[in-house]
């Protein structure tokens, strides 16, 4: 008996989306979603801005090429959720897809409703970066890995956000754009006189991680520190450049009334708000030397560089300057403020309130 239940409770699961007089609202539907990669930035407008020099054009290519795999509007992979609007907006419909491209359209089968759609690109192969609470719209983001101390994110991440209504008998066809969730920095010492084997920078200051649907950045009490990948240019320049790959920095909180950098090559121009207080760091430490030689007391120079000029999504800064005669960082291109400790040794991790 309850054998045959079972069968006439599969055939009636199976056949009531064909049944004439029945309520088709969950039956699904063909819709096509068509997929574009949306790349807003100023990388660019900012090298070619900052980088002018004979010597810049050799760090300026080694720049665009490590940044080649994050500022592009190519998707290696797309994660596509489609949430119910109501209640607490549960996820209806999960698909992935291995994009390739920086288009492309899928042709999904949807019961007909409303849905909020969240989509991700480039997550797979970013270690330090996953979809996490996705089971759900509100909280759906991508979280950062909690650690005091982080290397770059290894692609640019993108996401979109759609509300969607797929209806009976029209053919659909829905756009959904998808925008860059992270940013770059890179800080570019003429190290003069000085060794550069021992110069380390960091960075810190920035979101560790992104709610999808509100698109908002979220802000630890302490921001982990970011270490940089030096790039050495080809050609025999003595100029290095210290890059990472993050989330965004805050927004200022009392914004200046006349802000000092407009992002211009964009399809949508945006601005680099600049504020009162600091949004973000760099930290330059140069190691003391003898006649070229580190000491091995492992005593630096620290030169903390303060910086108020929002860091956005898209966006790339580069700040430029030399090392002074007693191992500090002066900085020639951007109004940064810079503390410095002479005789700074290793100690303890030490994480500012920014």
């Amino acid at each position: 008996m309850k054998k045959f239940l079972t069968y006439i409770f599969s055939f009636l699961l199976l056949s009531s989306c064909s049944m004439i007089d029945e309520d088709q609202s969950d039956c699904g539907v063909q819709a096509k979603v068509d997929y574009e990669m949306r790349l807003v930035t100023n990388m660019s407008t900012e090298i070619e801005t900052q980088l002018t020099t004979q010597m810049d054009l050799e760090m300026a290519k080694a720049l665009r090429d490590y940044l080649s795999g994050i500022f592009t509007d190519y998707a290696h992979d797309v994660d596509l959720s489609f949430y119910d609007t109501v209640g607490d907006s549960v996820r209806l419909k999960h698909d992935s897809h291995i994009m390739d491209a920086n288009e492309a359209s899928y042709t999904l089968n949807l019961p007909m409703r409303q849905y909020m759609h969240l989509a991700v690109a480039n997550i797979v192969d970013n270690d330090l970066v996953s979809l996490e609470k996705d089971e759900y719209c509100h909280p759906s983001m991508l979280q950062q890995v909690a650690r005091d101390t982080i290397s770059s994110h290894a692609t640019g991440l993108f996401t979109a956000r759609q509300p969607m209504e797929v209806l009976e008998g029209v053919d659909q066809d829905f756009k959904v754009r998808l925008y860059m969730a992270n940013c770059a920095a890179c800080l570019i010492i003429d190290p003069r006189n000085h060794n550069t084997d021992g110069i380390k920078v960091f960075a810190t200051g920035f979101a560790t991680g992104f709610n999808i649907c509100d698109s908002a950045f979220v802000f630890p009490k302490q921001s982990p520190i970011v270490t940089t990948t030096m790039l050495k240019p080809e050609g025999g320049s003595s100029e290095r450049g210290y890059c990472c790959v993050t989330f965004p920095s805050r927004m200022p909180s009392e914004p200046t009334e006349s802000p000092t950098r407009t992002i211009i090559e964009t399809e949508e121009p945006f601005i680099g708000d600049t504020g009162k207080e600091t949004l973000w760091q760099f930290r330059v430490y140069v190691p003391h030397s003898e006649s070229g030689n580190t000491r091995s007391d492992e005593t630096y120079t620290e030169s903390i560089l303060n910086i108020n000029n929002a860091q956005e999504a898209g966006e790339l800064t580069i700040i430029k300057g030399y090392i002074g005669e007693n191992g500090d960082f002066v900085p020639t291109t951007s109004e940064v403020g810079v503390s410095v400790t002479l005789d700074w040794k290793p100690g303890g991790e030490f994480h500012p309130q920014i």
